[in-house]
């Protein structure tokens, strides 16, 4: 039975939440192995490879994703970010996820693929549902 101040639960399963918020955090370190330094290439006389952002798997893998998600999840998601990052409180979930609704103007995989601390807003926003990630990692990892 839900208690008048304790806000509702996300209507998007944190299985898929978590999956965003891995693949996210890979593709910021991808991002950060990609940062131009101070040397010339030229200069280092090295051969310099062009890539579009089309073209790196785990940003297609993640854009993928969030565009096979349901209108509904997709609203969940934008108004989780949101409580993230403290544009709207938990107790305002319905608030938040109508607005979502409301102003879907661009593309929502665009649009949280252009929130660079995108990761660290869906896990702030999970923790004020009593939820997280740590299960969900123990279970992707490697030898688990």
């Amino acid at each position: 039975m839900q208690r008048e101040n304790e806000p509702d639960m996300p209507e998007i399963g944190v299985d898929k939440v978590c999956f965003i918020v891995v693949k996210s955090r890979e593709l910021l370190a991808e991002d950060e192995g990609l940062a131009p330094d101070a040397s010339n290439p030229s200069d280092d006389h090295a051969a310099v490879t062009l890539t579009t952002a089309a073209a790196r798997p785990i940003r297609q893998e993640l854009r993928d994703f969030i565009e096979a998600l349901d209108i509904d999840e997709l609203a969940a998601l934008v108004a989780l970010v949101w409580i993230g990052r403290d544009d709207f409180e938990p107790g305002e979930w319905r608030a938040a996820v109508s607005e979502a609704h409301a102003r879907r103007e661009m593309n929502t995989a665009d649009y949280l693929l252009g929130i660079p601390l995108l990761p660290d807003y869906l896990e702030d926003a999970l923790s004020v549902f009593d939820q997280s990630c740590q299960d969900f990692v123990e279970r992707e990892e490697p030898g688990a």
